[in-house]
C-alpha cells in the first residue's frame, strides 16, 4: 500500500510518500518540502497573515497533487505548533479542507512527541538507554526520553527556533543584548526541567528534524574540516566541544556568511541557526550530555509507522538493535535477494567466526557486520550479475538503512564490495577511506565471508554444519554435509586465499569423518 504523510510544520511543510511492505516496514518513493516560516509569523502577530495563508493553501494543494500523481492511496496530514497557536488556525484549517480537498488534524505536544519518537526509535539505536530526544521545530520544542520499548516521558516547549527569532534576534550577527534575551529565554524554559530529567539517567542525546540536523552536520564538519559528509547523516554524530565551538562561529557571523558554513544542507535555515544553537548548547550542558546523535526521521515517517501500526500493530522488541537487522532484511527484500542462500551464508560465517575466535581476535560488532553482510552480499545481482559486487555495495550505501551510524553503513557497503576475490586495495575508493584498524577488520570480515559463501556454492545448503580446527601453520574446516559436498569443497577452495593470506596460515577443508592433521 502507498502512504502520503503530510506534516504541517511551523517551520516547513514536508510530503512523504511511502510504500508499506507486509512486514510493517516502509520504502520512501518521494519526500517534498516547501519551506514557508509560519512560526515567524504566529511568533510576531499572533496570527497567521492572508498572503502567509495564501502560500500554504498553495504548497498544499501541490503536494497533494504530487501525493495524487504518485499513487497514494490513503493521504495523512497533521498540523503543529504554529496552526495550533495562531488565532485564525482554525480558519486556515477550514480552507485548506475546502480548498484542497485534504483533512488536516490538529495535533498537541504530546501527539506529536509519540510520534517524533516512534520514528526516532525506528531509525537510530537508543543505546546506552534511555535517551533524551529533541525535535526542535519553528514553534516549539518537544523534549521527549524513551528506549527501544517505548516513550516514557515527554514535554512541549515554545521554544522553537522560528519563535525564538522573531522574539530574541533583532541584529545580524546577533547583539550582546540579542544574545542575553536568547540565553535568557531558553534557560527559562528547560532549568524547571533539570531534576526530572536528571533523576530518568539519560545515557544518549538524539535530535531530529531541520535545525538540529544542520547543526550536528555542521559541528562534524568544523571539527573535522571536511566540506563532504556522506550521503546519509542519520546517526551522526557531535561532540558536545565541537557543538560549542559551532555555536561561537554562528553567533559571530552574518546570515550571508552563516549561509556558506559547511554542512548547512538548508541555505534558507542561516536565519534561525543562531536560536538553534543557544538552544542546543543550553541542553547539553543543563541536562549533561556529551553530544548529540540525529535522526532523520521526524514526524512525517511518525505519521506513517503510525497508520502502519493501525492495520497491523506489531511493533518493535525491547531489543534496542532489532531495527537494524530489520532494516538488513528490508533491504535485501526489497532487491529480491535469495534469501535461502543468504541466511544459509550467514549462518556458516557466524559458526566459522565462532569456531575461529582465537585466530581472528575480533568482537561481537564484527561477528555483527559479518552477518549483515552475508545476508546483503548478493543483492547487487538486482542490478546486474557482471560486477554484482560493486552494485551491492552502492545498494548499501543509499539503501537508507536504519539503525547504523555512518561510518558503519560505509564499513559494510566496503565488506560487500569485497566478498568475492583479490585482496583489498587503497586504489579502491571505499577501502583507501578506512582507518588501518578497520581495513584490519576488513580483510580478516571478507576472508571468512568468502569462505562462507563459497561453502554454499550449489545454492542448496548441503553444508549443514562446521567444525573449525586451529593450528599454527594451518587450519582445518570439517564440514557435516548431506552427501560428498563435492561443489561445496570445490567453491570454498576457490575462495580460500585470502584467508591463507590474512591468517597466516593454510585452509584445509575436509567432509565429515575425515581424519584431521595431528598438528592441528
Amino acid at each position: 500500500m502507498r502512504i502520503a504523510a503530510l506534516d504541517l510544520g511551523s517551520n516547513s511543510f514536508h510530503l512523504l510518500v511511502a510504500d508499506v511492505h507486509v512486514d510493517g516496514t516502509f520504502t520512501a518513493v518521494a519526500r517534498e518540502k516547501e519551506m514557508l516560516r509560519l512560526g515567524d509569523d504566529v511568533a510576531r502577530h499572533g496570527r497567521i497573515p492572508p498572503a502567509t495563508a495564501d502560500r500554504a493553501i498553495a504548497a498544499v494543494r501541490r503536494l497533494r497533487q504530487l501525493a495524487d500523481a504518485l499513487g497514494a492511496r490513503e493521504f495523512i496530514a497533521k498540523a503543529t505548533s504554529a496552526i495550533r497557536t495562531a488565532a485564525n488556525g482554525p480558519e486556515l484549517i477550514d480552507r485548506i479542507e475546502s480548498e484542497t480537498g485534504v483533512e488536516v488534524e490538529v495535533i498537541n505536544g504530546d501527539e506529536e512527541a509519540r510520534l517524533v519518537f516512534a520514528a526516532i526509535r525506528a531509525s537510530v539505536v537508543l543505546e546506552p538507554p534511555p535517551a533524551l530526544c529533541f525535535d526542535l521545530g519553528g514553534g516549539s520544542v518537544e523534549i521527549m526520553i524513551g528506549d527501544a520499548s517505548g516513550l516514557r516521558w515527554e514535554r512541549s516547549l515554545p521554544l522553537g527556533v522560528g519563535r525564538l527569532t522573531a522574539e530574541c534576534v533583532h541584529d545580524d550577527p546577533p547583539s550582546r543584548a540579542d544574545r542575553k534575551r536568547l540565553d535568557e529565554r531558553v534557560r527559562a524554559g528547560l532549568e524547571p526541567l533539570v531534576d526530572e530529567v536528571r533523576k530518568r539517567s539519560p545515557g544518549l542525546g538524539v535530535g531530529t528534524s531541520g535545525t538540529l540536523n544542520d547543526l550536528v552536520r555542521m559541528a562534524v564538519a568544523l571539527e573535522s574540516g571536511e566540506r563532504t559528509l556522506p550521503a546519509s547523516t542519520n546517526a551522526l554524530r557531535a561532540s558536545r566541544s565541537a557543538v560549542e565551538q559551532l555555536h561561537e562561529r554562528i553567533m559571530e557571523a552574518k546570515t550571508s556568511e552563516r549561509r556558506r558554513m559547511p554542512g548547512l544542507e538548508e541555505q534558507r535555515r542561516a536565519e534561525l541557526l543562531p536560536a538553534g544553537s543557544t538552544l542546543l548548547v543550553t541542553a547539553l550542558e543543563l541536562f549533561d550530555l556529551d553530544g548529540l546523535m540525529v535522526s532523520d526521521w521526524a514526524l512525517r515517517e511518525g505519521i506513517v509507522l503510525d497508520a502502519v501500526r493501525s492495520h497491523d500493530p506489531s511493533d518493535w522488541s525491547d531489543d534496542p538493535r532489532a531495527l537494524r537487522r530489520a532494516s538488513v532484511a528490508s533491504l535485501a527484500r526489497r532487491c529480491n535477494s535469495d534469501v535461502a542462500h543468504t541466511d544459509h551464508v550467514a549462518r556458516l560465517a557466524r559458526r566459522l567466526f565462532d569456531q575461529t575466535v582465537d585466530l581472528h581476535g575480533l568482537e561481537d560488532r564484527d561477528r555483527e557486520m559479518l552477518e549483515f553482510a552475508a545476508l546483503l552480499h548478493d543483492i547487487g545481482q538486482h542490478v546486474s550479475r557482471k560486477g554484482h559486487h560493486r552494485h551491492a555495495a552502492y545498494l548499501v550505501e543509499n539503501g537508507e538503512l536504519r539503525g547504523f551510524e555512518p561510518a558503519e553503513v560505509a564499513f559494510l557497503a566496503t565488506l560487500v564490495r569485497h566478498h568475492r576475490r583479490g585482496d583489498p586495495k587503497t586504489s579502491e575508493s571505499r577501502y583507501a577511506a578506512l582507518t588501518a584498524d578497520d581495513r584490519t577488520r576488513l580483510r580478516k570480515l571478507a576472508a571468512m565471508l568468502r569462505v562462507a559463501d563459497g561453502l554454499d556454492r550449489g545454492r542448496r545448503g548441503g553444508v549443514e554444519d562446521l567444525e573449525a580446527f586451529v593450528g599454527t601453520d594451518l587450519v582445518v574446516i570439517r564440514l557435516l554435509a548431506r552427501d560428498d559436498a563435492e561443489l561445496e569443497l570445490w567453491g570454498a577452495r576457490r575462495r580460500r586465499e585470502l584467508f591463507e593470506k590474512v591468517f597466516a596460515r593454510e585452509l584445509e577443508l575436509v567432509v565429515g569423518g575425515s581424519r584431521v592433521p595431528a598438528d592441528v
